[in-house]
């Protein structure tokens, strides 16, 4: 929340500074702008995604009205950008709170301000978005098609590593482990030859322990049992705080989700579901992704447990949490 106070203080900083001035992009606005876009993005992990959306469309308005003043060439590029960077995290939230339609707009208008001024790396994050949204829908094949786009145009960035990481998972659903594991192989060596980020809870950074959190998935995914457990507990213990509270819960809803796949196939039930509850007690999550994980733990609960009570008492949470997003999104229903 820290990131979402400074973003706070530098807006009201910008609109005094911009009354104040005669030109309508005056001397440090775009690096205030471009500083409020980084603590927003930095806000994603912990901020209620509707409380970060409206603030992020509060943003979007004040740009797009410097977009229709006077610039020059320089000015109107870089208020593009940061345009785009606004626009795909817009997107993200958008998912998160089960706004589909909403989200595939922004992810378009993103990937366009990409391409009008050449930024490779925005493109690569539409594309990824595009990625993320088909793996969460069950579009494995789409999947794989839109990292492999999106890493055409991203060059060598954290969107590059993603896009790679998401290409394994993809694999890893429609059960191509020798593939899954050249890309997750892939990703690695990218993300070794990257700079070291400053602020790696930034959603648009990739770091290591991105990394571990979706090779996690991918192993859990792959069957690979002892590989996906490892990485899961480092994803919860990378990402827990002293206090118990997280700086990533999202990821760790999704570390928990893997462990109670684990702990299921090897036979311990009372583990399994207290893994899985512990996912949808968190706070802070994307409500359509803990859907579609718990939805596979909840299949092998009903596949090897139908009868015991604890399995089904983790099926009633699942079914309350995806009556919850059918009704944002009926097309699921089907």
């Amino acid at each position: 929340m820290d990131a979402l106070r400074a973003e706070a203080d530098l807006y009201g900083t910008m609109e005094l500074a911009q009354q104040l001035q005669a030109s309508d992009v005056g001397t440090g606005t775009l690096e205030a702008l471009a500083e409020a876009v980084d603590l927003l993005c930095r806000a994603y992990p912990v901020v209620p995604a509707a409380t970060l959306r409206d603030r992020t469309q509060k943003r979007l308005a004040q740009v797009t009205r410097l977009l229709s003043g006077r610039l020059t060439l320089d000015q109107h590029r870089e208020l593009l950008v940061i345009t785009g960077w606004l626009t795909a995290l817009l997107g993200c939230v958008h998912y998160d709170l089960g706004e589909r339609e909403e989200a595939e707009t922004a992810r378009r208008a993103a990937f366009e301000m990409g391409r009008q001024v050449g930024h490779g790396e925005l493109m690569g994050w539409a594309h990824e978005m595009s990625a993320w949204f088909a793996l969460v829908e069950g579009r494995y094949e789409d999947v794989v098609t839109a990292a492999r786009q999106g890493q055409a145009v991203a060059g060598q960035s954290s969107a590059q590593v993603q896009l790679t990481l998401q290409e394994a998972r993809g694999l890893a659903r429609i059960g191509d482990r020798r593939e899954a594991d050249k890309a997750l192989s892939r990703g690695a060596d990218i993300l070794a030859k990257l700079p070291l980020p400053e602020n790696p809870d930034h959603h648009f950074v990739f770091d290591h322990a991105k990394w571990v959190f979706y090779a996690a998935t991918a192993y859990t995914w792959l069957e690979d049992n002892d590989r996906a457990e490892e990485h899961a507990l480092e994803t919860i213990q990378i990402h827990t705080r002293p206090d118990g509270t997280s700086n990533a819960p999202m990821r760790v809803a999704d570390a928990h989700i893997d462990l109670g796949i684990v702990h299921a196939r090897r036979g311990d039930l009372d583990a399994a579901v207290e893994q899985g509850m512990a996912a949808f007690d968190i706070e802070r999550k994307s409500l359509p992704d803990l859907v579609n994980r718990a939805g596979d733990l909840d299949r092998i609960l009903r596949q090897r447990y139908r009868r015991e009570a604890l399995a089904n008492e983790f099926h009633d949470r699942f079914i309350t949490a995806r009556r919850t997003l059918t009704s944002r999104r009926p097309e699921l229903l089907d």
